[in-house]
Order: structure tokens, then sequence, then C-alpha cells
């Protein structure tokens, strides 16, 4: 689903300032009544200095300026409690739906906005839509309470179950008003809140009484405008776990290399804070940073290098990391896709796991001790578990953010903090762009000194030899292959085409009929593959396993 920027509201503010401001359920429906916020009288929140919200109260999108060139800045309308609401309590009937991916922290967030409704506004209908954007049209609600919530934050996933695709706006837009909802909270990545600015026009255009609010998930932190996604610290802080685990197998073997992928499609951030996070990282990939395996400055000869010195290393890469690299020498699988659009990635981990064994085999084969590598896929293991202390109060602080814009009357928002404020961002606004590691950062540059690793600042030459040198010997190639004589081929009946088989996470076999030998494969997680034919390959029997690894074999 594809979504063009284009801001909801501009307000230019004295001295240039200029707030990106977010709809209003009053922009379609301009007589509607307002009532006093309950939470005046609340007696937790009454005693409280200043507790509403002016509307004049902004976040400023950067805090490091020029000083010779403040005019002009962004802002973003703070997040918080009004003093006045655009909804009755007892009127309101709310639901929340999640969609994509797991990612710790949901059934928190899940949480909150029922115990935010339920004890600050005294909302009494709240309802769970089950399985996605599809449960709107496809399956049942369930009733939410505190009580049905009370300790669902100690689980990871979410109660609600999940799905990719499905998004029909028209059908879900009909089935919000046939159910007399007005509040709809949306919690998912770019691809869902791409998907709630669709529900918020189709509410618009048909003059409902609907707000729609999306709360941001992304594993992966590539959600752009936000300091930070729910769930990024939990992720860090499990994948250590794993590159223990890969440094203890590392240091227990001559010529030990522990290789941990990590998730990441598009940004390397969970691999590049668990790298400064660890101190045990020698290579960290990412795919913000192309790499090169032969060659000067290549990972080989860094490999190499640190197998002399210290007799092992651990390696730490991004699952997006040297795609462009594996589509090369495997040949260009552009277009495969998930249920969500995204595009399958080839499987980083176990590429480059076998590209080390034969290297070794080949340019060492008189090692007195084989390289030894063991493999670790940790993701479904970081992304399940149950979001840690501080990802939960993040979650309570983007959850009753979410509630108060709500029922302020704010819509078609994304919240999430801005240097450290919470506020409301239009969603064209967040979904414009992904956010990705800044290599020319000091972050960045404090991995680089940590790890003592090669930039791979080559990488473009490098790729232009190897394309050259395989375009000549594929010319090559086809002057010494000339045919002779032009055999036809006997006619291949239905029965001795070759069967496409894809093997799941769980080991199971779905056998399809092939039309190309070239598309064959082996899913190796939701989104992730590895091509079944012309490449040997040894697959862990259960990936996500932290114990699973590689049977090697002597080189």
């Amino acid at each position: 689903m594809s979504i063009d920027f284009v801001p909801a509201k501009i307000v230019k503010g004295a001295g240039g300032a200029i707030l990106e401001d977010v709809p209003h359920i009053t922009d379609w429906l301009p007589d509607l009544p307002t009532y006093t916020n309950p939470l005046k009288y609340h007696p937790a929140y009454a005693a409280v200095r200043q507790y509403f919200v002016e509307e004049s109260d902004v976040v400023a999108k950067d805090v490091v300026v020029n000083v010779n060139r403040t005019s002009g800045a962004t802002y973003f309308r703070r997040a918080g409690p009004r003093d006045k609401i655009y909804f009755k309590p007892e009127d309101v009937k709310a639901c929340i739906v999640t969609c994509g991916g797991l990612c710790p922290g949901l059934n928190t967030v899940i949480r909150e906005i029922v115990c935010g409704l339920w004890t600050q506004y005294g909302v009494r209908e709240i309802f769970g839509i089950i399985g996605g954007y599809r449960g709107f049209y496809c399956r049942n609600t369930i009733d939410l309470n505190p009580k049905v919530v009370n300790d669902i934050h100690k689980r990871g996933g979410t109660i609600l179950c999940t799905s990719r695709g499905g998004h029909e706006t028209s059908k879900i837009v009909d089935s919000i008003e046939d159910r007399g909802i007005n509040q709809v909270y949306i919690i998912g990545g770019d691809g869902t809140q791409k998907g709630a600015w669709a529900i918020h026009k189709e509410c618009v255009k048909r003059n409902l009484e609907v707000v729609v609010a999306g709360i941001p998930k992304t594993i992966d932190n590539d959600i752009d405008i936000i300091d930070k996604s729910f769930g990024f610290d939990t992720a860090v802080e499990e994948a250590q776990r794993a590159i223990n685990a890969a440094h203890v197998e590392a240091c227990s073997a001559q010529n030990g290399i522990g290789l941990v992928k990590l998730m990441g499609r598009y940004s390397g951030y969970i691999a590049m804070y668990a790298t400064l996070a660890s101190r045990d990282v020698d290579l960290c990939l990412i795919p913000e940073v192309p790499f090169y395996l032969e060659g000067p400055g290549g990972l080989y000869e860094f490999v190499d290098q640190r197998l002399h010195e210290s007799g092992h290393m651990v390696i730490v890469v991004a699952e997006g990391a040297g795609q462009e690299l594996i589509a090369e020498s495997m040949g260009s699988h552009d277009n495969l896709v998930d249920p969500s659009g995204n595009p399958l990635l080839l499987d980083v981990g176990l590429w480059l796991s076998q590209n080390l064994k034969s290297y070794f085999a080949k340019a060492h084969p008189t090692y007195k001790e084989p390289l030894t590598l063991k493999y670790i896929d940790p993701t479904y293991m970081v992304r399940a578990i149950p979001s840690n202390a501080s990802d939960n109060v993040y979650c309570t602080l983007l959850a009753h953010s979410a509630i108060h814009g709500a029922m302020a009357g704010y819509c078609g928002f994304t919240v999430g903090p801005v240097n450290n404020r919470h506020c409301y961002i239009p969603i064209p606004r967040v979904v414009s762009t992904q956010r990705h590691v800044n290599v020319a950062d000091r972050m960045w540059a404090r991995l680089l000194s940590g790890t003592n690793q090669p930039d791979f600042l080559r990488y473009k030459v490098v790729m232009e030899e190897r394309r050259r040198t395989k375009a000549l010997k594929q010319a090559e190639s086809k002057e010494e292959h000339v045919p002779k004589q032009i055999l036809k081929s006997p006619p291949v009946s239905p029965s001795q085409t070759c069967p496409l088989t894809d093997v799941d996470i769980n080991g199971s076999n779905v056998t399809k009929q092939m039309k190309d030998d070239s598309t064959a494969r082996i899913s190796t997680g939701d989104r992730q593959f590895f091509p079944a034919t012309g490449y040997p390959l040894v697959t862990s029997p259960v990936p996500g396993d932290p114990t699973a690894n590689f049977n090697q074999e002597t080189p």
C-alpha cells in the first residue's frame, strides 16, 4: 500500500515556526459539542498542577540547531489530556487491533489502552479485533475490561492474535460503521499505519464520527521521527543471550566462529546496539553498510586476521545485510513477497555460514584445527518474549497518550516521543520515509573503534570488478560452446516435471508444481528464505532455537 506525504495541516506560528498538525474531528464535523474532561474530578489527577495540556503546546522536531538558523523550525502537537473532550465516555465504543509481526510489549499496550479508557475516562465498551485487519470483517470480537487484561503484560505475543495483509478499506469501515465503533486504536508498523491512514480518510469521506489513533510498532526501530519504538530495548537485551552463547561456543574451540543473525530488515539498529552492549562482538554487519568477501579490506581477510590473533571471533549480522551480494551469487528473487507486500529476504545467516566454511576449506586445507562455526538464529525468541521494565513504562505512556488524543478529537495520528516528549504526528509524516542507521554518526564510529572491523569502503569498486569478470567469463563460455547441431528435445509429460518443495519452519513439506527451478526455495522464517536448488545447504532443525546451530563437518 503506497501513501503520498501530504501534510494534514500546516500552521505557521510567530517567528517562522511551522506546526505539522494532525486532523481533528471538527475538520469535517464542525458542530460537535464538547464535554468537560472527567480527569478534572479524578482524585488521582485533580491535585496535579497544570495536568492538562494547552492547545498551543508543541514539541520541537530538532533540539540541536544552528544558532544562526533558528527560524522555520518544525514542531508537532504535544500529547496529553485536554480540558475539553469531544466524546461522552458513556457513548464511546472503542476497538483495538494488532497487525504485522510480533514484538515485545504488544500485550502491555493493549492492557494500558483498556485500563486507561476504563479507569481514567469511564469507558465501558471496549472490543478487541481478532486476527489483524481481517478480523474486522472475518472474525468475531472479544470484550475487553481490566479483569480480562490484568496480567497479559507478563506474556509475550498478543492476546488479540495478529496477521499480515488483509487490509480492505471499504470492508473495514463498513464493519466499524455497522458496529457503531467511534474510536479505533491500531497497533502496527509502517504498513499498518498506512492502513490506518486509509481507514481515517474513508471515515472522513463518509462523515463518520470516528477517530483513528495509531501506536507505532516495529522491533527493528525503523519508524521515522519518533525517538525509538517499543520493544526495542527488550530486543537488544534478549539478543545479548544469543551473543553470549555464540561467544562461549567460539572461545571453546580452536578457530571458533560464533555467528548470530538478528532482526533488521532495512535498519541495523538491533545489531548495532547489541554489538555495542556486548563488547564480545568482532564484526557487525548491517543493511546500511554493504560488505564484500574477497580481496583487500574484505570479510575473509578480516576473519583470517582475527582468528590468527585471537583464535576465535563473534560475528553479528542483521537479516537485511548483504542482500545485493547474495542475489548476485545466487540469482535474483525480486518477485517474492510476504502477505504484507514486503520483499522476502535471502537468508544471510545460512549463506554466510556456508561461504565461510567453503573459503576456509579451500584457503587453509592444512589447518591443524578445522574451522568450527556455530550459527545461532534467535529471531523468534527475541520477538516473542514479554517486554522488560523500561519498555513496560514506555508502552504505558504510548497507550495513555493515544487515549488522550482520541478523546480530545484528534485523529489520523501516530503517537510517540520526539526528543523525549510525547506528541501527535501526522501518519503520512511518519511513514513517508524509513529510519536507517546513520553511518556518518558518532554511534557507528564508536562501534567501528570497538570492533576494529573494516569499513568496506571499496565495496562499489569490488562489485564492479566482479560484474565485469563475470560478464567476460559468460562471453567466453558462449564462444567456446557454439552448438554444432540443434537437437529437438523430446516432449516432457506432466509427470516428469520437477516439484517445487517449500519447507516451512515447522519442517512440514508443501509441494507445488514448478515452472522454473530457480524459484525453488526453503522458507527459513516468515519473511526469509533460501534457494533450494544449485546450492548445498544444511539447515537447523528448529530455526529460532538458541541452541540450534550447524552440525559442521571437518573442512
